[in-house]
């Protein structure tokens, strides 16, 4: 995997071989454990802070995305417009501010995770995403953003793809970053605020014991007087998230460093976060050393919530992926992949993080990102925090927190929707975005699956 593929991969923590007392336990060293540790040591210095990872920090998605980091708390502005219109401005002002509060953490810590402030540009590529592009950039002005909208010239002029028919540019409340050197920062910052990580120590069960959560992991045992679980698309100890999430895979393909010659050819001078608005969409983006990261489109579910390594890699998706990447850049045709990759990303029938409370309160979990986990994660550690804390604030008083997203059913009907969305996805893209009976339907009851 591209991010992790490096000389400078910091050493693996210790695996827990002893029973520790803590303050606070979090279980999972991803984005969300790793903020939950930091943010709540900023809140109280001195804090005991204990993290449990079942493999090393960053495994999941943490490592995997393409390092988009954006403001967005409602997985972009138009679904958060659709579900939430009545706090849609808090929703959007929350979000910046999470946003503005991670980049000056990693100011603060002198965390070296390459953020880069940068425009997004969203392509048109079928005559019917023309339609809804006006409609986007209305929405984006009204609630402050800083777009424009782009003709077909415009976006070759910036970025040449013969499959460009138009674009929105946002200019503001974006950034992208390196997302493993974001994980190993985040994880040197908290352990030297005196936080202990254990790697390989996965949380294998979990109660309420004398007041105080006792959780057992292989070699181990933690007793905290709190708990935040943050496994996200991977099945914790807790059982109620795994009503409300999934784990879908998405796979990535990384290109070799692009000639001068080929970076001329393609053009790209301001190196802004790319995708397409295709139900079946594709992100894209440059890295420091002028490779292209190439992934979405397909998202693919595994029955019974399947995850693992052999889900990793696509004889199916990688290839398609690689066709559609020339068809967008023929003239880097030749160009060859030097990694590719896949992973879970934990998704809700609603495509936001989901929280809750268990074992009397003293547990909070999160989950639930649908793939823009990168900024919103810091997010959903604030207020896991809150609630493991019973506090009460603007953002627990949310719908959004308060109200669980409809739940999935219990397989094989899980399954079967599953698949019967995607195919209905696939027809909305061929037929020029028209919805069709099954998506309407599940529009109705504020029930979706994301590509």
């Amino acid at each position: 995997m591209f991010w992790c593929d490096r000389v400078d991969v910091p050493a693996p923590a210790p695996q827990l071989v002893d029973t520790v007392e803590a303050d606070l336990a979090v279980i999972g060293g991803g984005y969300t454990g790793l903020w939950t540790a930091l943010q709540a040591l900023e809140d109280q210095p001195g804090l005991r802070v204990v993290v449990l990872e079942s493999e090393q920090c960053g495994f999941g998605a943490s490592s995997r995305n393409g390092g988009f980091c954006d403001s967005s708390l409602t997985h972009g502005l138009a679904n958060g417009l659709s579900r939430w219109p009545d706090e849609i401005e808090t929703l959007v002002r929350l979000g910046r501010e999470n946003l503005a509060g991670l980049k000056s953490s990693l100011e603060r810590h002198r965390i070296d995770a390459d953020y880069r402030p940068c425009a997004e540009i969203e392509a048109a590529i079928e005559p019917w995403h023309l339609e809804s592009l006006a409609e986007d950039v209305a929405d984006h002005q009204g609630l402050g953003d800083d777009v424009d909208l782009l003709d077909a010239e415009q976006m070759r002029a910036r970025v040449d793809s013969p499959t460009y028919l138009g674009g929105m540019i946002r200019h503001n409340d974006v950034a992208l970053v390196d997302p493993a050197r974001l994980v190993w920062g985040l994880r040197s910052t908290i352990e030297g605020r005196g936080a202990a990580v254990y790697e390989h120590s996965p949380a294998r069960a979990i109660k309420r014991q004398n007041n105080r959560i006792d959780i057992r992991t292989p070699g181990g045992r933690v007793r905290a007087d709190h708990a935040v679980m943050a496994t996200n698309a991977y099945p914790g100890p807790v059982r109620r998230p795994r009503r409300y999430t999934i784990p879908v895979y998405d796979h990535v393909l990384m290109t070799e460093p692009l000639s001068a010659e080929q970076m001329a050819s393609v053009g790209w001078a301001e190196r802004e976060g790319m995708g397409d608005i295709s139900n079946m969409f594709h992100y894209y983006r440059l890295t420091a050393d002028d490779r292209i990261l190439w992934g979405g489109y397909d998202a693919t579910y595994h029955f019974n919530n399947g995850v693992g390594a052999p889900h990793d890699q696509s004889e199916k998706t990688h290839p398609r992926l690689a066709e559609h990447f020339f068809q967008t850049f023929p003239q880097l045709e030749g160009l060859s992949f030097s990694h590719r990759w896949g992973g879970p990303i934990g998704t809700t029938t609603r495509f936001t993080a989901t929280w809750g409370t268990s074992l009397g309160g003293q547990l909070a979990w999160v989950a639930g990102y649908t793939g823009l986990g990168v900024g919103a994660s810091r997010f959903g550690a604030r207020v896991a925090l809150d609630l493991v804390y019973g506090r009460q604030t603007e953002r627990t008083e949310l719908k959004m927190v308060r109200k669980h997203p409809v739940p999935f059913p219990p397989e094989p009907a899980r399954w079967i929707g599953v698949q019967m969305t995607r195919k209905a996805i696939q027809r909305s893209d061929r037929r020029g975005g028209k919805r069709g009976a099954w998506l309407n339907l599940l529009d109705r009851f504020g029930v979706g699956f994301d590509s």
